[in-house]
């Protein structure tokens, strides 16, 4: 079976998961993990972005490391198969779930998992012409009616898909609002010759505990709940959150790890965000966030770091960990 029973995965998130944000996953615990989703139109092209996309390491070649193609244009994907078989990856996974305006516009991605025959067609493709074992991920098409869903989950399982990642929420909703757990459990029980993973609405070791036992799936994808939080993967898995100065660490190597890929004036851009996602919710007063946000010198976030102290009404672990579960204040990302 292509994925271990009670797993934890890295979503591919499109501006996040790049080498140096894997890096950081993996000391916080994870072992599964995607490169950033890719379009299928920049790697027909052989853009150089898409391409630096795909970078990874010798840690991720000797275990896992997967990619994802999002795209609705058969001649592209095809082009993009071919370019992704110059690569190693442990599986190739389509994008029918990202509700970002301008993939959706394109065609591709959760637009393109409601037009399941195209959608078919598009995965029809891929595996003509990948060499890597295929996965699919994607939402739910219908917010209580389990039947269009299944139907894709169907035609995908029949072309050879050999694990499905759920999102419980429809494309309108995009990452908020409740997780519909029926709908994820009833395709796992329609189909229990492969992996269903579920996805959507894990911030916390009790969202993760909530997802397992009312969806069935011991294989559970984080995303946003990740996102400046890399410790919560060993949380779940019963370990502790991380201290202060543990946090510091992790932000500063998060970081010059970037400057490392990207040179330090593109990095320090690509920054901000990162290190705002590490603040959020961790008790630090705002002074810090506006820091965050004027960030152009790898110097300057020495200069943050060394302003992270607590707020004296705030406990430790609330400092290091936010237990809040709110979507409501993050914004959108893709996938």
């Amino acid at each position: 079976m292509i994925y271990p029973e009670n797993i934890l995965l890295l979503a591919p998130l499109s501006g996040f998961t790049d080498l140096p944000y894997r890096e950081a996953a993996y000391r916080g615990g994870c072992r599964y993990a995607f490169t950033e989703m890719v379009d299928a139109a920049s790697l027909a092209y052989a853009s150089g972005n898409g391409i630096k996309l795909l970078c990874c390491n010798e840690f991720e070649h000797d275990n896992f490391i997967a990619t994802q193609l999002v795209g609705s244009d058969i001649e592209l994907i095809k082009r993009a198969c071919d370019k992704l078989n110059e690569f190693d990856f442990s599986l190739l996974d389509f994008n029918l779930g990202c509700p970002v305006p301008k993939v959706v516009k394109k065609g591709a991605g959760a637009a393109l998992g409601r037009n399941v025959e195209h959608a078919l067609k598009c995965f029809e493709t891929i595996t003509r012409y990948s060499r890597f074992p295929l996965t699919a991920k994607m939402r739910i098409l219908h917010q209580h009616d389990p039947e269009p869903t299944l139907e894709l989950c169907r035609g995908l399982v029949e072309l050879g898909a050999q694990a499905l990642t759920v999102h419980g929420r429809t494309m309108e909703h995009f990452y908020t609002g409740e997780v519909n757990f029926s709908i994820i459990r009833q395709i796992r029980e329609t189909f229990p010759q492969i992996p269903v993973i579920a996805n959507g609405g894990v911030y916390s070791v009790e969202d993760c505990r909530i997802m397992r036992r009312e969806t069935g799936c011991t294989r559970v994808m984080l995303a946003q709940g990740a996102m400046g939080n890399p410790w919560l993967f060993r949380e779940i898995e019963g370990g502790q959150p991380p201290t202060l100065e543990e946090w510091k660490d992790m932000v500063s190597t998060h970081i010059s790890a970037m400057v490392r890929l990207y040179g330090e004036e593109s990095a320090m851009r690509r920054a901000r965000k990162i290190v705002h996602d590490y603040l959020r919710g961790r008790g630090f007063p705002a002074a810090l966030r506006n820091e965050a946000s004027a960030l152009s010198r790898e110097s300057e976030l020495d200069i943050l770091l060394a302003h992270a102290f607590p707020a004296a009404e705030v406990t430790t672990r609330r400092i290091v960990i936010s237990e809040s579960g709110s979507t409501s204040s993050l914004p959108s990302r893709s996938n």
